[in-house]
């Protein structure tokens, strides 16, 4: 293991550390140190956004707590959730009085956990609604979409829950409008490499020199198909082929596309992806809205990427076009 890190036990409160040091104008602590939120927060009269998940993840999942984004961010150990605890804690720092969208990946620790959170924030009179992030179709097959995990995808869902919330929306609307948004998106990620846990200092699941596996989670769960590694164009044709089967799309949809790196490709690899990406998208009489291409959700050092689509109407694009900043996003 080569990492720029002191001790694998501090790596996640040290990581915390310094990004609150890096931006203290923009993020605090709340009571619990692992519940990190809005430097101005709780913002009153406005929804609130709150999320979280394991480290080794960023900029998911505090790296989007910001303004017109989420609102704050409970943070568990690598790979691990956080505990109900820290998840209420976050709740209540960032309650404004409209209650508060949990959105989070949908994980069996993460549903656990901030379903035992949201118990205990409604027995202290916060109305808390609860929307999972299942946008991964190598996970689960259609018609169980429900058991889908959550990954880069759910970045859009950030960006259209924080800016509906912005705009004074209340709770019931920012979940419905959220939810259709989460309904027209899919996702898919191909592995090259394996990361390397701190605290376990070795690799914990093994993609060989040469290889590929498509569908492989962000935490190395199974995907759907290992082999010899193939271009990068015959990578993106299988990876398209299968969102836009999933949906389906429909002829002159309009297309919001995310290239997302996992932690150690390059930009100029995402490009790539990219330049093909859009080519079949137009062949296919789909438009491409707008491309967002880069690092949305990583997998410590894993070297691959995902691709995610979402369908989007005038409602959506005007979410997803709203002002928003955090320490690692910007949209002005």
């Amino acid at each position: 293991m080569q990492k720029l890190i002191n001790h694998a036990e501090n790596f996640v409160d040290e990581t915390l550390d310094g990004i609150l040091k890096a931006h203290p104008g923009e993020l605090k602590r709340a009571k619990d140190p692992r519940a990190i939120v809005r430097a101005d927060a709780p913002v009153g009269g406005k929804v609130a956004i709150a999320t979280g998940g394991g480290s080794g993840h960023l900029p998911v999942f505090m790296g989007y707590v910001g303004r017109g984004l989420a609102d704050g961010a409970a943070v568990g150990n690598v790979f691990s959730s956080p505990s109900a605890e820290q998840m209420l804690s976050v709740t209540r720092a960032v309650n404004g009085g409209r209650g508060v969208l949990f959105l989070f990946g949908n994980y069996g620790g993460d549903v656990m956990n901030f379903g035992l959170a949201a118990e205990m924030a409604e027995a202290e009179g916060i109305r808390v609604v609860t929307l999972t992030a299942t946008d991964d179709v190598a996970s689960a097959p259609k018609g169980e979409e429900q058991r889908r995990r959550g990954i880069a995808g759910i970045f859009f869902l950030y960006k259209i829950a924080g800016a509906l919330a912005a705009e004074g929306a209340d709770l019931d609307s920012v979940l419905r409008v959220t939810g259709r948004a989460s309904a027209n998106l899919r996702s898919m990620g191909v592995a090259l490499s394996p990361c390397i846990i701190p605290g376990v200092g070795h690799a914990t699941f093994e993609v060989l020199p040469g290889e590929m596996e498509i569908g492989m989670g962000i935490h190395g769960e199974p995907g759907v198909r290992r082999g010899p590694l193939e271009s990068a164009d015959e990578i993106t044709d299988g990876v398209i082929a299968r969102l836009i089967e999933d949906l389906p799309y429909k002829k002159n949809d309009q297309i919001d596309v995310l290239i997302n790196g996992l932690g150690a490709t390059p930009p100029e690899e995402l490009y790539i992806v990219y330049r093909r990406a859009s080519m079949r998208i137009e062949e296919l009489g789909l438009t491409v809205r707008r491309a967002w291409v880069g690092e949305y959700a990583t997998s410590l050092e894993m070297a691959g990427m995902s691709i995610s689509l979402m369908r989007v109407d005038d409602q959506l694009v005007r979410l997803l076009d709203a002002p928003a900043s955090s320490p690692l996003f910007a949209r002005l």
